[in-house]
C-alpha cells in the first residue's frame, strides 16, 4: 500500500477508517437480503387491487427497467468501488453540488427503509388473534398505537447496536437472514401452488385486466418497484468490500435475477389460489377488509395452519434483515457526503468497529422521527418509491457521462451497449418517477430544498479557504430537470389533473428526459477534473488495486 494510501486510511481528526471485510456471497446476500423484505409479504396484494392479473406484468415491466439501472450501477460500483456509491458517482462526474443532490435523495430513501420494513412486520404480527387483542400493534386505519411505536423503536435500536458492532457481524447476520427469506418465499409458492391453483382467476373480475394499462403502471409505484428495490446495497457497502472490481458486479446482477424470479412466481401463487368466489365482480377486496397478512390468511384457507405459523416468523426476520441492511447503507451515503463535506464532518467519525457510528445513529434518529408524520406501509411505499427513482436516475447518467471523461480507467464490468441502455436507462427512472404520482413527487421536491438548506449550513460552518469549488455550472440540468418532471406529474395522469392525454404523456416524460439526459453528458467535468476526484477518493478508501496505472488519468478523456 502506497503511503498515500496509508495516510488516506485515517480521516480528518486520526479517525479510523472502514475495513475491507466482506466478500461475494456476503455482498450478495446484502442485495438479495435487500431486495426480499416486506415488499413479498405486502406487494402481491397491493398490486392485484390496482391491476388485477395484469399485476404481472406489472412485474415484468418493473424487472427489465430496474435491470438496466441494475447493470448501470454495476459498472459503476466495480469500477468506483468506494462506500455511498450512488451518492459519490455523480459526485465524480459532475462535481459536489451534483453529488449532493444524488447523495440526499439516495440517503432520503435509504434512511426511510427501516421503519417502513419495521411497520410492515408489526402489521403482519397484528394479524395473529393474541397479539391483536393484548398488545393492540394497529390503529384500524394501519397506523402504529403507541405500544406499537415502543416495539417499533425496540426494532430500530436492535439494527443500531448490530450496525454499530461492526460489518462482519452486520453481514454475517443478514447472510445467514437472506437464506431464510429466500427459503420461505419459495416454500410459499410450492404450497399454495399445489394445494391451491385456480387457472379460472387470471381472467376473473373484469379480465385479465380490469383497469387496462393504468392499472399496470399504477401497480408499479404501489408496490412491485418498491419490492425489487435494494440491488444497489452492495454498492453501497463497496469500501468495505474484499474484492470490489471482482465481486461487487457479480453481486448486483445474481441479487436482481434471484429476486425478479422468486416475485415473479409469488404474483402468480397468490393469484391461483384465491377462492374465486371473492373475485366474481372485482379485486377490490380478494382477501378480506383490513387483512395486512395475505399470504398467511391463503395458508390458512388452503388447510397449510403450519405454513402460515412459519409466515409468522419470516414476518420478523424478512423486513427486520432489510431494514438491518438499509441502516447500513443510509450511514454509508451520510458517510459519503461527509467526506466530499457537503454535510457536517462529524459524519464521518469512525468506531473502534471501523463503522461510521455518528452516521448509524443519525439514521436511527431520522428513522424514529418518520415513524410520526408517516406511520403506515403503504403512506411511505410511495414516497420511497419517487426518491429511489430519482437516486436511480442519477446512475445511468453519470456512467455515460464517465464513459466519456474517464473512458480508459480499467472497467471489470461493462454494461452492453451502453451508450444506448444509458439513457434508456434514465428514461426508465423517470417513468418510475411519474408513475410514482404527484402526491408523492411534490414532497420530494420540498425534501430536496429542504437538503440545500442543510448543504448552505453545513458550507457556511466550514472556513472559506477551505471550502471546495461546488461547480454550479456542471449541476445546471438538475434543477431544470426535476421542476420538470415534477411540473408533469402536476398535469399528468397519476395523481395530477390529467390535462395530458394518455399516452401522450408518457411520450412527454421520454421525450424530456432523453434532452436532459444528452444535456447533462455535455455539462459533465473535464477529464481531468473528473481524475483528480476519483484519485483523491481512491487514496482515502484504500482500494485494493488502484494504482496510479490504474486510474485512467486525465488522457483517458474521450472514449464512448
Amino acid at each position: 500500500m502506497s503511503k498515500a494510501a496509508v495516510a488516506g486510511s485515517e480521516s480528518a481528526g486520526g479517525a479510523r477508517h472502514l475495513r475491507r471485510a466482506v466478500g461475494f456471497w456476503g455482498l450478495m446476500f446484502l442485495s438479495l437480503g435487500s431486495i426480499i423484505g416486506s415488499g413479498w409479504l405486502l406487494g402481491a396484494l397491493t398490486t392485484a387491487v390496482i391491476a388485477g392479473p395484469a399485476s404481472l406484468l406489472s412485474w415484468v415491466l418493473a424487472a427489465a427497467m430496474l435491470a438496466v439501472l441494475a447493470l448501470a450501477h454495476a459498472e459503476l460500483g466495480a469500477t468506483y468501488p468506494i462506500a455511498g456509491g450512488t451518492a459519490r458517482f455523480p459526485f465524480f462526474a459532475f462535481g459536489p453540488l451534483t453529488g449532493f443532490t444524488a447523495g440526499w435523495m439516495s440517503w432520503l430513501r435509504s434512511v426511510l427503509i427501516s421503519p417502513i420494513e419495521v411497520e410492515a412486520t408489526l402489521s403482519y404480527l397484528d394479524r395473529i388473534g393474541w397479539i391483536h387483542h393484548r398488545v393492540d400493534l394497529l390503529n384500524p386505519n394501519g397506523t402504529l398505537t403507541t405500544p406499537g411505536l415502543v416495539i417499533g423503536t425496540f426494532f430500530m435500536m436492535l439494527f443500531t447496536v448490530i450496525n454499530v458492532l461492526g460489518v462482519r457481524l452486520m453481514s454475517g447476520i443478514n447472510s445467514v437472514t437472506a437464506v431464510f427469506k429466500t427459503a420461505v418465499p419459495l416454500l410459499t409458492v410450492i404450497v399454495l401452488m399445489t394445494l391451491s391453483f385456480h387457472a379460472s382467476n387470471f381472467t376473473a373480475g373484469g379480465g385479465f385486466a380490469p383497469h387496462g394499462t393504468h392499472g399496470v403502471f399504477a401497480a408499479l409505484p404501489a408496490g412491485v418497484v418498491f419490492a425489487l428495490l435494494g440491488f444497489e446495497q452492495a454498492i453501497q457497502l463497496a469500501g468495505e468490500a474484499r474484492n470490489p472490481q471482482r465481486d461487487i458486479s457479480r453481486a448486483v446482477v445474481v441479487a436482481m435475477a434471484v429476486g425478479t424470479a422468486l416475485y415473479l412466481l409469488l404474483q402468480i401463487a397468490f393469484i391461483a389460489a384465491l377462492d374465486p368466489a371473492v373475485l366474481t365482480h372485482s379485486w377490490d377486496n380478494p382477501v378480506g377488509v383490513g387483512n395486512f397478512g395475505p399470504y398467511a390468511t391463503l395458508a390458512t384457507a388452503v388447510g397449510a395452519g403450519w405454513l402460515a405459523t412459519i409466515l409468522y416468523i419470516d414476518a420478523v426476520i424478512s423486513p427486520a434483515g432489510t431494514g438491518l441492511v438499509y441502516m447500513a447503507g443510509a450511514a454509508r451515503l451520510s458517510y459519503a457526503m461527509g467526506r466530499e463535506r457537503v454535510l457536517p464532518r462529524s459524519l464521518t467519525q469512525v468506531g473502534r468497529s471501523r463503522v461510521p457510528v455518528v452516521s448509524t445513529l443519525l439514521a436511527f434518529v431520522v428513522g424514529e422521527l418518520a415513524f410520526l408524520p408517516f406511520p403506515s406501509w403503504q403512506a411511505l411505499v410511495g414516497l420511497v418509491t419517487s426518491a429511489a427513482a430519482i437516486m436511480y436516475a442519477f446512475a445511468p447518467v453519470s456512467l455515460h457521462a464517465l464513459r466519456v471523461r474517464d473512458g480508459a480507467r480499467h472497467r471489470p464490468y461493462r454494461l452492453p451497449a451502453g451508450s444506448v441502455m444509458a439513457p434508456l436507462g434514465f428514461v426508465f427512472a423517470n417513468l418510475i418517477f411519474y408513475w410514482s404520482g404527484y402526491e408523492a413527487d411534490w414532497k420530494l421536491g420540498i425534501a430536496a430544498l429542504l437538503g440545500f438548506v442543510f448543504l448552505a449550513l453545513t458550507r457556511l460552518g466550514i472556513p472559506a479557504a477551505e471550502r471546495g469549488v461546488l461547480r454550479a455550472r456542471n449541476a445546471l440540468w438538475v434543477w431544470p430537470w426535476l421542476i420538470g418532471m415534477i411540473l408533469i406529474a402536476r398535469f399528468g395522469r397519476y395523481g395530477g389533473t390529467e390535462a395530458l392525454p394518455d399516452w401522450w404523456d408518457l411520450a412527454i416524460v421520454i421525450v424530456f428526459s432523453l434532452a436532459i439526459h444528452y444535456t447533462a453528458v455535455r455539462l459533465a467535468m473535464p477529464p481531468e477534473a473528473v481524475d483528480a476526484a476519483v484519485q483523491h477518493e481512491e487514496e482515502g478508501e484504500s482500494v485494493p488495486g488502484a494504482s496510479p496505472s490504474s486510474s485512467g488519468g486525465a488522457a483517458g478523456g474521450a472514449t464512448g
